[in-house]
This record gives structure tokens, sequence and C-alpha cells, in this order.
């Protein structure tokens, strides 16, 4: 079975097939997705999908383009929505410099907010990264220092901090977060002819340190790319790391599933 540990179905690119699809996911080898918020309304809409389907589980965070937006009214309906039971991370957060227009200390200054919030709720965190990977490592860094100096309060959450979602470096940093105890977030761009960087750090990685992903409706992989991605496609991705690392995809497939329940903390 497959865990899709990053989708969006709350995108309105679903809004015409979202609960049939849904509901033939698991007939696709499909058993669990976390459906990850990354605007407030994108949040409340995916607790509202966890609530409806039992594989289906939420993460609530704000995104770095949308962190202009945010306030401590923000910060509080978070953290309630922490606190339902299938809400498992706080997500996607981070950093994003792609954009001329970023406000980096904005970014930077919800960003700690919000992993502060999930060291307090005990959760682990869905990192978003593009073009910033010197101040998200340095960031990070400092997060799990605060968790190690917190002792045993933290020490469930030290060992699993969280995911670098739809992970674009190379394999020094793939290994520096691997130390830390980050999973690394591998989806369509693993089968890219342009992926080089990926399939390196896929070969590097330990199994036991990757998880799936989509982040449907974006990066279908090959032979889907540009098409709407969903969760029955990831059975690409696996076969692609099942090239890349010669194993059979059935391992991945069990392995990575493991490693998700680890991240998200499910039994």
């Amino acid at each position: 079975m497959i865990f899709d540990t990053h989708a969006h179905y709350d995108d309105e690119r679903f809004n015409e097939d979202r609960e049939q699809l849904l509901a033939d996911l698991k007939n696709e080898n499909v058993g669990a997705v976390v459906n990850v918020g990354a605007t407030f309304k994108g949040c409340a809409a995916s607790m509202v999908l966890a609530g409806r389907w039992d594989f289906i589980y939420a993460a609530v965070g704000i995104h770095p383009d949308d962190v202009p937006f945010m306030d401590e009214d923000t910060m509080e309906k978070l953290r309630m929505w922490l606190n339902e039971p299938k809400c498992v991370a706080v997500g996607e957060i981070g950093l994003d410099y792609s954009r001329e227009d970023a406000d980096r200390e904005c970014q930077k200054t919800w960003f700690k907010k919000q992993l502060t919030l999930a060291k307090e709720e005990g959760k682990p965190v869905i990192i978003h990264s593009r073009d910033a990977a010197e101040d998200t490592l340095t960031i990070l860094k400092e997060y799990v220092k605060d968790l190690k100096e917190a002792g045993e309060k933290c020490s469930e959450l030290l060992k699993h901090p969280g995911v670098i979602h739809c992970f674009s470096y190379g394999t020094e940093l793939a290994r520096e977060y691997v130390k830390m105890g980050f999973f690394i977030g591998v989806g369509g761009v693993s089968t890219f002819k342009n992926g080089r960087k990926l399939k390196e750090v896929i070969a590097e990685t330990p199994l036991e340190n990757i998880v799936l992903e989509t982040d449907c409706p974006y990066l279908a992989p090959v032979p889907l790319r540009g098409s709407r991605n969903y969760s029955g496609n990831i059975r690409y991705v696996v076969d692609a790391i099942s090239e890349i690392k010669g194993v059979k995809a059935e391992e991945i497939e069990k392995i990575t599933f493991e490693n998700a329940k680890k991240l998200y903390r499910l039994q």
C-alpha cells in the first residue's frame, strides 16, 4: 500500500470529481493520504476532508507566500485545529525566495512562529523551501537545537521533526537534514529527465529516510507530466526509486509506508 504524505485535494482542480476520485483511491493501492494546508482556507478544507474520509489526515500551516496575511488570530486557529485527532502536522511552512517581491524577513518571522507552534503542540513539520537553502537550514538547525534543549518533553518529536517537502537541493543538504532526523519527500520530479539532483539524492539517501508524495494536483510524473496529478500516480515514483535503488517496488511501498507512519505518529 502507498502513503501519499503530501496532497492538496482541496484545490479547485478537483471540484468536479473530488468525491469519486477519493472513493476510488483504495482500489489504486493508496492506503493513506495527508491533505496539506497552504492557505487559511486550505487548512479549513483539509480538516473537512479529514473528517469525511477515514484514510485522509490533515496538516495545517501557512505557506510562505501567504504569511503576509497572518496574525495572532490565525495562529490560535491553527493551534485549535492541531488539537483535533486527525490533524497530524504543521505545514506546509517555510521559505520561498523564488519571487523577486518576496518579503524575506516576514517569511522568516512567521516560519519561526509556526515552528514554535509545532514544538508546543508536539507535531512534526512539513517544510517548503524554494531558492532558500541557506536560511532554511539555519532556521531548522536552530529549531532542532531548541527541541534538544527542551529535553524529555520533545524527545519523540526530535526523532523525526518533519519532512523536507518536494526536496530540490543536492546530496550535501540531504545529508544534513537526514542527520537531524528529517525525512526527504520524493515525488514526480524523480521521473523527470531534468531531475538529476533528486535522483542523486535518492541514490544516496537510505530508504528509511524517504517518504512518497504527490503535491497533487501539481508535479505529475512522467509519462503524465503536465496533467493533473493525484495519489494513484505515485506508482511511477515508486518505479523510479526502484530503478535507482535496485529494490523491488513492493519493498519500497512497504518501507515508505512505515516511514510515513513514523513521521506522522500514526499506529
